[in-house]
């Protein structure tokens, strides 16, 4: 597997994308010359872990849908992303089956009124848990980057959280901030 560094940025997972365009990640990847795909490993309902439950103002194991996915750089694990909306949202639309999302889900999100107006996101880094060690192909004293992305709309509603778990060796992300 390549050791190359991935320089990530957030902005082009924000956006809505046309139906017929590649998904960001199969695009960014596509640009620099490799292949970017993803496996959705499970959709559904769960219970909110704690964290997710906190970012949404809900109570611990209330109902959320998830999309759990696998993404990988050149058919190597690259990332694990669990991206999370409350049922109030999701219950009952493609963000809660395990099919593609023609457009992405920020542009679904959109199609069904729930437009991001403000992001925050945390950034930390850790070790890996034994699951993530064996998916994303580390040793044991590899260090993890955890990146929690919130996502809320003009009301300032969180209408999605994902949680990321990254190989810090092989990481870099850049932030761009234009003010004024």
């Amino acid at each position: 597997m390549s050791t190359s560094r991935w320089v990530s940025a957030s902005m082009p997972y924000l956006a809505s994308r046309e139906r017929e365009q590649r998904d960001a990640w199969s695009a960014e990847a596509a640009a620099l010359g490799r292949r970017g795909s993803q496996r959705i490993v499970h959709a559904g309902e769960v219970r909110a872990p704690a964290e997710v439950a906190r970012l949404f103002d809900v109570p611990d194991g209330e109902p959320v849908v998830v999309r759990r996915r696998l993404i990988l750089l050149d058919d190597e694990p690259n990332e694990l992303t669990d991206t999370y909306y409350p049922v109030a949202i999701a219950r009952g639309t493609p963000l809660a089956g395990a099919a593609k999302i023609r457009g992405g889900a920020v542009t679904l999100l959109g199609e069904l009124g729930h437009v991001g107006a403000l992001i925050r996101e945390d950034v930390t880094a850790d070790l890996p848990d034994e699951q993530e060690r064996e998916t994303l192909r580390l040793t044991s004293t590899e260090p993890v980057l955890r990146l929690t992305r919130l996502t809320l709309d003009g009301d300032d509603k969180p209408i999605q959280v994902d949680r990321m778990v990254m190989p810090a060796q092989r990481q870099q992300l850049r932030y761009e901030i234009r003010i004024g």
